[in-house]
């Protein structure tokens, strides 16, 4: 999942099925900024296994905010939007494969580098950061709302400790994340390999599996029952604010599929590099289902009182038998799955990080100082905005309008247009060109459009 500027070619890559030879030119986890060294566990990966891993670092906490935007979009613009980015996911990443394979750049930073220079992968790992850091405080916030509950318009939303003990301050949000944070991630963020947490990619799709089901089930009996209401199809577009409104859900979609910066370390891991194309849409087509389902589903089940993280919908009576037991299970295990999939983002913020500000120092994992303090440092930024900004909706807002969005779109059409080894055809540079148009116009009207509801919500109590 880390940048580094590898352009080792895929030839020389040799897996530990054959032989011991390793190229040093070609790790999935850099140990030095200059010269990248790796870990070699996963070399000579299948198809499924590559096909896994990828799925698993497409489907995280976006899926708890996609039946948000059926809310905004209705079910069928929803259904369909969801679809289109799966597209135009495909196109972006096919692009970056074919670009490294002539450039012969086996990293997202070392085809940035190849492309732009030192400016174009330090840009990439700023991007990174940004986006990794987003997620982060997304998983915080999502771990608050299901632990110690969340408030919207007005209704508040207990959350499992509240229903378990009551209303105390120890399980109030602020302090429920502290004793997470310094209990659970701080001591899992301090791993310096992470082989020992590689059952997580298992337990992701396991528990968005389980989501699935659990709410396909309560859908289909309420629907049978008769108590579930006809849901709206398209969206609910009565003004200009209403209409500028929609181009919001952008930036959440954007990061549901973003994956690129694990594409190469993923590529590196298979034995035959020819799969990784196959292994793309597999993922895409499987996440893509699984996006779907959730969204029909769950806005079915909640409707217009879908809330920006589903999982806090889930604290109310569902009308059919064991409904409170369903909701602790849905709720506690994807909690707990955010938990150990902490530190498999955090890793590479943190050498992202270390790669920016000590370029030239001794590896990270050699310096128990700097690696420390870059820790401490990453974590209460985490910690901080996961108690300021108010719901995922928000967070996903800022990180899709910027770094994913610079991560999915223009990051690649900027590379096909330079176009330095003359490989792109005019089909590519205009897709290119409405990829970037497509980026930029979409995700500037979605931050006018919250920096406006925000100006209006804050002024209001004082018209």
């Amino acid at each position: 999942m880390t940048i580094g500027n590898n352009t080792a070619p895929k030839k020389e890559r040799k897996s530990s099925k054959k032989g011991k030879q390793v190229d040093e030119n070609a790790p999935l986890l850099p140990k030095t900024h200059g010269e990248d060294g790796g870990f070699d566990e996963f070399n000579g990966a299948s198809f499924p296994g590559a096909v896994f891993n990828l799925s698993t670092t497409i489907v995280g906490a976006g899926i708890m905010a996609l039946p948000a935007t059926m809310k905004v979009l209705g079910l069928v613009l929803g259904v369909a939007m969801i679809i289109f980015m799966a597209f135009l996911t495909e196109a972006s990443i096919e692009l970056l494969l074919r670009f490294s394979r002539v450039s012969k750049s086996s990293s997202y930073g070392g085809l940035m580098g190849d492309a732009f220079g030192k400016v174009g992968k330090n840009l990439l790992q700023v991007a990174v950061m940004i986006n990794n850091i987003g997620v982060l405080i997304v998983y915080m916030i999502i771990i608050g709302d299901v632990l110690s509950g969340t408030t919207a318009d007005g209704i508040h939303h207990p959350g499992v400790l509240e229903g378990w003990f009551g209303v105390h301050l120890w399980n109030g949000r602020t302090a429920v994340l502290l004793i997470t944070t310094l209990g659970i991630f701080s001591p899992l963020a301090c791993l310096k390999r992470l082989d020992s947490l590689s059952y997580t990619s298992a337990l992701s799709v396991a528990l968005a599996v389980l989501f699935i089901v659990i709410t396909m089930g309560i859908t289909i009996v309420k629907l049978i029952n008769g108590s579930i209401m006809m849901p709206r199809l398209l969206p609910d577009v009565t003004n200009m604010a209403s209409f500028w409104n929609l181009f919001t859900v952008v930036p959440v979609l954007v990061t549901a599929y973003i994956c690129h910066y694990n594409v190469h370390s993923i590529d590196n891991e298979l034995e035959d590099s020819t799969q990784i194309k196959p292994v793309v849409r597999t993922s895409l087509a499987l996440c893509s289902s699984v996006y779907v389902m959730t969204s029909i589903f769950g806005f079915l089940l909640f409707g217009d009182s879908t809330m920006d993280d589903v999982l806090a919908n889930f604290n109310t009576d569902l009308g059919i038998p064991y409904s409170s037991f369903l909701n602790d299970a849905v709720r506690v295990s994807y909690a707990a799955h955010l938990m150990l999939v902490f530190p498999i983002v955090f890793h590479p913020l943190r050498l992202n990080l270390d790669g920016l500000l000590f370029p030239s120092s001794r590896p990270l994992n050699q310096d128990n100082v700097r690696f420390a303090s870059l820790t401490i440092a990453l974590i209460s930024v985490i910690f901080l905005g996961a108690n300021f900004i108010p719901s995922i909706w928000d967070a996903f807002q800022f990180t899709g309008a910027t770094a994913a969005v610079c991560l999915g779109f223009i990051f690649p059409a900027s590379i096909t247009l330079r176009d330095r080894h003359y490989i792109a055809t005019s089909k590519d540079k205009m897709l290119c060109v409405f990829m970037i148009v497509l980026a930029v116009l979409s995700n500037g009207v979605a931050i006018y459009s919250d920096a406006y509801a925000l100006i209006k919500k804050n002024s209001s109590p004082t018209a």
